[in-house]
This record gives structure tokens, sequence and C-alpha cells, in this order.
């Protein structure tokens, strides 16, 4: 079965300092060959997605990238350089690559700006944001013409996970913990959240975000929400589960298991969940695998593998 992927990453020269915090700890063996398959456009990322089925990979910057900056005309100089980068490479295979552009959030009119660009010159689908940036987070108001813009362009953000701005304390002093193991899910789910309790989704009402993880727990959760929204009296327009299933889609991004997809397509309905690898840090061969696989009617699995993201990232026809 055809697939497309939404969570592909690369990793560009002079972004490899941003992005080395967050494999640390990893063997060095493993990190070598990270770095060799993140710098691949070719031959080795192409033979795993035609192993795989599938057909169009969106790539995006392996993050934090820039967010991570400090000086926003940095930032800015060098997000416009790898949306370049990006865009030059696609161009050599326009049939199988698409593109999630890198964005300076530290100026928020700057970031909207380059999302209008990347989109209407570079013909990417969307935009990556690396959770917050500089311990800012999406739902202040400071991003408001960030999102008016983002709703005029009319293409989905993916929130994609990164460190949070200290470590919790919970999770301080157990290694095994931190990252991608929980700590990530716990951080991106939040920032989720802080998005539909901050009223982004009323202000910005055809706003679409995508989630990796399968959601990063908030599928599980909607009954929760509800009920404690009401309990503790949140002045909401409507329920949050109401605003996650409208405004939020799910990937299968890193998150190979029948539960927790049965679980996201019950709760946000099988229009909102899409395939994703997260490649190279997930094995492709293991998520065609589970998709071609796991108990789903036909309908719902070519939904899941390619007419969601071609419906929410406009590729019918390319």
């Amino acid at each position: 079965m055809k697939k497309i992927a939404l969570e592909e990453h690369f990793l560009a020269p002079g972004f490899e300092e941003y992005w080395a915090p967050t494999v640390a700890g990893v063997d060095p063996a493993i990190y070598k060959g990270l770095m060799v398959q993140l710098a691949d456009f070719g031959g080795q990322r192409l033979e795993a997605m035609d192993q795989a089925g599938i057909e169009r990979s969106v790539l995006s910057l392996s993050g934090p990238g820039v967010q991570r900056e400090p000086d926003a005309a940095i930032a800015r100089r060098k997000a416009r350089e790898v949306n370049d980068l990006l865009a030059r490479e696609i161009q050599k295979r326009p049939d199988r690559y698409s593109g999630f552009a890198h964005l300076p959030m530290q100026d928020p009119n700057a970031a909207a700006g380059e999302l209008e660009r990347c989109v209407r010159d570079l013909r990417f689908c969307g935009a990556m944001i690396n959770g917050h940036t500089n311990g800012q987070y999406l739902d202040h108001p400071m991003f408001y013409p960030f999102w008016a813009r983002v709703e005029a362009i009319g293409v989905p953000i993916y929130l994609h996970p990164a460190d949070p701005v200290s470590t919790y304390p919970a999770i301080a002093g157990c290694d095994g913990l931190k990252r991608a193991m929980w700590e990530w899910g716990v951080e991106t789910g939040t920032h989720a959240l802080r998005l539909v309790l901050g009223g982004t989704f009323d202000r910005f009402p055809k706003v679409t975000l995508v989630l990796g993880h399968l959601g990063e727990t908030l599928p599980y959760l909607l009954w929760r929400f509800d009920s404690r929204a009401r309990i503790y009296g949140l002045k909401l327009q409507r329920r949050p589960s109401e605003y996650i299933r409208e405004h939020i889609c799910a990937t299968t991004s890193g998150m190979f298991s029948a539960e927790p997809l049965l679980c996201s397509l019950s709760a946000l309905g099988a229009g909102r969940v899409l395939f994703s690898v997260d490649y190279p840090f997930e094995s492709t061969g293991e998520a065609r695998d589970f998709i071609e696989n796991v108990p789903l009617d036909d309908r719902t699995r070519k939904d899941v593998c390619f007419h969601n993201a071609e419906r929410l990232l406009g590729l019918q026809g390319r």
C-alpha cells in the first residue's frame, strides 16, 4: 500500500551544535550512523522509502535548530538558508519529497514571513516547530501575528518535541525518563494543551496542529480534560475534547502499537490520524510492517497511509 510519511528528518551543515544536546548519551556508533542518514537525500533514504512503499516523505530539519539560537538575526538568516537548502534537495526529486519550513520563532513576524515565502515560493506544505523557543510557548500573545498568518496561508503546523526549559523535578535524577522515553511526550502534550486552554483555537479557528507519537497521550485523556475543565470552571467556549478533535491531527511517528493507534482513531476520528516513521530514529521497515498488518478496515488503512495526508497537505495531483 502506498504511503505518505510526515515526520522524516534531515540535518544540514551548521546545525549540528543545535541538535547535539538532543542525542546526548547516545552510543557513539549509533550517533555516527544517524549523522550519515540525516545528511543523505539520495540512495539510502530513497531505498528505505521504496522498501516501505513510501511514495512521498515530508522532510523537516531535525530540531531544535535555530529555536535554540539566542540571536534573532542569526536565527532569521540560518532559517532561510536551511529552507533554501531543503528546497534545492526537493527540486532534485519533487516526485518523492516535500518539505516543512524551519522558522525563526524568536521573531514571530519574521517567522510568519518565512512561512509564507516557503509555501508560496518553495512549495512547502507547512512548518515544523520544535517546542518552545528560548522558554516562550506558542500560546503567548507575542505569537498572535504568527498564528494569524498561518490561518491565512492555510497550512498545518507540526509541533515536534524539544527539551523543556528545565528538567521536571519528578524526572531529575532518573535519566531513563529523559527525552524520548517520557519527558518529550509530557512537554509536547502540555504545550498543545496550552494552545487549547489559552484560547488560540478560538482566536484562530482555522488553524490545524499536528502531533507525533499518536497525539502525545492526548487522545487517551479527552474525557479527563472535559471533566476537570468543568470542575475547575475553566472559561472556554467549548470542551477541551472538541478543540482537540477539530484542530489536532496525530501521526504514527515512533509509535507502532495497535492499542494507541486504535485509541487515536476512536478519539480523533479516522480522518485525523496519519502515517509517519520518524526517520532515521525509527525503523522504516517496522513502521511498514505495523501499518500494513494492524487490524484496520481497508478504507481506514488507506486514509491513515495516504488519503489524510493528501487532504491535509494539499498533495493531490503532485
